[in-house]
């Protein structure tokens, strides 16, 4: 069992006190955004015998299993985050692993470099991932139905907006929700500029529904993905729920703290609120145009007490177990890799310590006990 020394990613977007509270440092007065735990070799994570990705790779039999090595290579599947967001992060979607490969290919082949601002896909993987709330937790997930977007924007008596409005009261209406992405992504930017001005103030006067947009105006001012945003859902997790999002579902996160566990891909296509690179094409040929209610996780209990979110993929599992005084050491060793963080209380992992914010990588098969008060988030490959 190794105790990880972890990467701290200072992204623009990332809270000044959130990570920083969570470990119990005084804030630095930078933007912590995302604690790395893994095996990513952009910031892989530290141990006694060297990175996580370079042990992995020395052993991979021993370090992840015979089960998982056979199922997803000689890597961990997976990466482990904690996610602080102090300011919105970019409108994006993620795509299945067919246009994944299919996609990072043609970018190999044309010799676009991977470093390039206008390149789509980092690798050919695709990029599930699952959000756990530590705090209230605020973010857009998915298609609102065309009706209730065309009221929502309706709403805000924009003269502006009222072409949309009309587009998304067509049949059938997953075209109708592209027709508008598309001409909203794909207008003149100074135009639209004019009118994303007009619905932030609308937005503020109003309140209500419509301050989330407000929020990402002043943030983004006249960027097309406050308008786009309006065709999502707006979610705000209370902690201990989650949300999963699949390939081709549109997201954004608003703000607060949580636990993050996705594929261990970095494929990444943005629909706004960004001064990055938005291929409103290839955008069009990944995003989902299903509307949908979004579905708030919220884990299940077992016998063992662990505490599990259910969800529909194999390259990661996230659970959690609430210690409370006097509880019973709990055995979960597998036959999977699994990384533990603490987050709350003093809980021991294995005979180790863990402050809120430490975290233990455990190797596949070998004895694992959790012991102590607190809570601990298990990550893992599903079994």
């Amino acid at each position: 069992m190794d105790r990880l020394s972890n990467t701290v990613r200072p992204y623009t977007w990332g809270s000044t006190t959130l990570i920083p509270e969570l470990l119990g440092v005084a804030p630095s007065g930078e933007p912590q955004a995302e604690l790395w735990m893994g095996a990513h070799p952009a910031g892989p994570s530290g141990t006694d015998r060297g990175a996580l990705n370079e042990v992995i790779a020395a052993d991979p039999v021993r370090e992840l299993g015979v089960a998982t090595t056979a199922r997803f290579g000689p890597r961990l599947p997976f990466l482990f985050k904690v996610l602080a967001a102090g300011s919105p992060l970019s409108l994006q979607v993620h795509p299945d692993r067919a246009r994944a490969r299919e996609g990072f290919a043609a970018e190999e082949e044309a010799g676009v470099p991977l470093d390039a601002p206008d390149r789509n896909y980092k690798d050919d993987n695709h990029k599930p991932e699952l959000i756990c709330a530590l705090t209230p937790f605020d973010g857009f997930c998915g298609f609102r139905s065309s009706i209730e977007a065309a009221d929502l924007i309706a709403g805000l008596g924009v003269d502006s907006l009222k072409p949309y409005v009309d587009l998304l009261h067509a049949h059938p209406e997953d075209a109708a929700l592209r027709e508008v992405l598309t001409a909203v992504l794909s207008a003149d930017r100074s135009e639209l500029a004019r009118t994303v001005d007009e619905a932030a103030a609308a937005s503020a006067r109003i309140g209500g529904p419509y301050t989330p947009f407000a929020t990402l105006a002043h943030h983004f001012p006249g960027d097309p993905g406050v308008i786009a945003a309006m065709l999502l859902n707006h979610v705000v997790l209370q902690p201990g729920e989650a949300m999963y999002l699949g390939a081709g579902v549109p997201h954004a996160y608003l703000s607060g703290l949580g636990v993050e566990i996705m594929a261990n891909s970095d494929n990444v296509l943005r629909c706004g609120l960004t001064p990055k690179h938005v291929d409103v094409p290839e955008l069009l040929r990944v995003v989902r145009f299903d509307p949908s209610e979004p579905i708030v996780l919220r884990p299940e209990a077992s016998p063992s007490g662990e505490e599990v979110y259910d969800i529909p993929i194999d390259e990661f599992r996230l659970s959690r177990f609430v210690r409370g005084p006097g509880a019973e050491p709990t055995d979960i060793t597998a036959h999977t890799p699994q990384i533990l963080l603490a987050t709350a209380g003093r809980p021991e992992a294995g005979g180790l310590s863990l402050a809120p914010g430490e975290s233990v990588f455990v190797p596949a098969g070998e004895k694992a006990e959790l012991s102590g008060t607190g809570t601990v988030f298990r990550a893992t490959v599903a079994a």
